[in-house]
């Protein structure tokens, strides 16, 4: 499977962090995560999945393990099972990021 200009698919919405899936199998799951100015995914944790963040476009605070760092395009934030981990756009631009985990989420 290829999925092309992902950035192009980024929803955003003014009331919370868009969310879109790109693809989920058995055993991985990747989506984007889509932040106007301001908003944020708070810090929580997974105890059974390890999850990657790649920023797109945009800058963030990138919250992983208690460390709070300044990201932006191009950087990877890794957050093994069990690590606390959280977003935020300080703004000014919108932030985009790839959001890849397993096992994925059951529903």
């Amino acid at each position: 499977m290829v999925i092309r200009n992902i950035a192009a698919r980024a929803e955003f919405s003014d009331s919370k962090m868009g969310k879109v899936q790109l693809a989920a199998g058995e055993h991985l799951y990747a989506g984007m995560n889509c932040f106007l100015p301001g908003q944020e995914h708070a810090a929580h944790v997974h105890p059974n999945q390890d999850k990657l963040y790649y920023v797109l476009a945009g800058t963030a605070l990138a919250e992983a393990g208690g460390e709070v760092t300044e990201v932006s395009a191009g950087d990877l934030i890794l957050a093994p099972a069990g690590v606390s981990h959280g977003l935020k756009n300080p703004g000014p631009q919108p932030l985009s990021v790839l959001v890849v985990f397993g096992p994925p989420p059951r529903r």
